[in-house]
């Protein structure tokens, strides 16, 4: 019986996001990692790897694909109400001990995860999204990086059928990945974990390349939205989540933060779930540092107002969340506020606009 790392060799293609170092040694650009791989060997991430001197990539399976809102991506500034089609592949650049997907992004380090994955095309998988009603088609639940050749795949198909395409990442790209994707991706949201490298050598990556990732990313034009898990004990202390928001705000003060809770999950099993409090203080340090938009988020109800979009012009309550379900949405048409004429930055179309409809995207930039 064919081992997982082999059946998924068969499940790839050859990749452009490399570079030649010597002879038959690569360098992959696909993440921060930037791994050196000499032939018969993989990355980091174990699923792209050199064979012959030429880099290959995942391609053409799904381990996850289902239809979601996109306010669980999270993204707060994204045609409110709207859903997305998300797919997964297998693998990730990191190690997280709390990773919720651990059964996919995990799935080449750990016997107990998932093993279950299925041939697909861009085809099938965009046809899915759009009889679901899907406004978007998200590349998500593990590690999209490492198998962004195949999301540009799917990518292609989705722009022709009208929809948004968008990565769920945790950001430790390079600069050779976000030119490659920004023809065809139009949504971004980073896992910002921590402002402590040394907390970062501890999920396997460096805090460097993400916050240069963030930058660029803003700086190219994706709609980013940026999301901190707060992990008591980990980065929960004031003067990192205070390091966090400033960092964001001088990029744009217009980026929406999403400070979410940490449940226990997979190997981290000693901190205590975030309270209610941990996430309102968060976001009121957010808040002192200059961000218009920040989110209390993953535990609806708990948190009053923390899951409303705010206008920063005037105070008025322009969008109120429950979860995952909007209640109410008082952005106008034009993306303003209708009380102060504010535009709010962000994707916007009614609720009820779909991708198929032919109505046009209101789009308002951050500063």
């Amino acid at each position: 019986m064919k081992t997982l790392a082999e059946q998924l060799a068969e499940r790839t293609r050859e990749s452009e996001l490399f570079e030649v170092i010597d002879g038959y040694r690569l360098r992959c650009l696909a993440c921060g990692h930037r791994c050196p791989i000499g032939p018969g060997f993989a990355g980091v991430c174990k699923v792209r790897f050199n064979r012959g001197g030429k880099l290959y990539a995942p391609s053409g399976y799904v381990n996850t694909i289902q239809c979601d809102p996109l306010e669980k991506k999270p993204f707060f500034h994204v045609r409110p109400g709207g859903h997305a089609l998300s797919f997964g592949m297998l693998g990730c650049d990191l190690h997280c001990g709390y990773c919720q997907n651990w059964v996919t992004s995990q799935a080449l380090r750990d016997i107990r995860s998932s093993l279950d994955f299925e041939p697909a095309s861009p085809e099938q998988i965009v046809n899915t999204a759009l009889a679901q009603g899907a406004d978007a088609v998200i590349s998500t639940y593990n590690e999209p990086l490492i198998t962004a050749e195949w999301a540009v795949d799917v990518f292609r198909e989705a722009r022709s059928a009208g929809l948004l395409t968008g990565f769920v990442s945790n950001g430790n790209a390079t600069p050779e990945v976000l030119r490659y994707l920004r023809p065809w991706l139009d949504l971004y949201k980073v896992d910002l974990k921590s402002f402590n490298n040394s907390r970062y050598r501890e999920l396997g990556g460096r805090l460097g390349p993400i916050l240069d990732s963030i930058q660029l990313i803003h700086e190219m034009g994706f709609w980013l939205e940026i999301v901190t898990l707060v992990v008591p004990g980990f980065n929960d202390s004031d003067q990192e989540i205070g390091a966090m928001a400033r960092f964001i705000a001088g990029i744009s003060p217009d980026i929406p933060w999403h400070v979410i809770a940490f449940h226990k999950d997979y190997r981290m099993t000693s901190p205590e779930n975030t309270s209610a409090g941990s996430l309102l203080r968060a976001a009121g340090i957010g808040r002192h540092a200059g961000l218009h938009f920040v989110y209390a988020g993953n535990l609806p109800g708990a948190v009053g107002s923390g899951e409303d979009t705010v206008c920063p012009g005037c105070g008025t309550a322009l969008i109120r969340r429950r979860g995952f379900r909007i209640l109410e949405n008082r952005i106008g048409a034009d993306g303003g506020c209708p009380q102060c004429g504010t535009r709010i930055c962000g994707i916007w179309t009614h609720s009820e606009t779909r991708a198929d409809t032919g109505v046009p995207l209101i789009r308002v930039k951050c500063g």
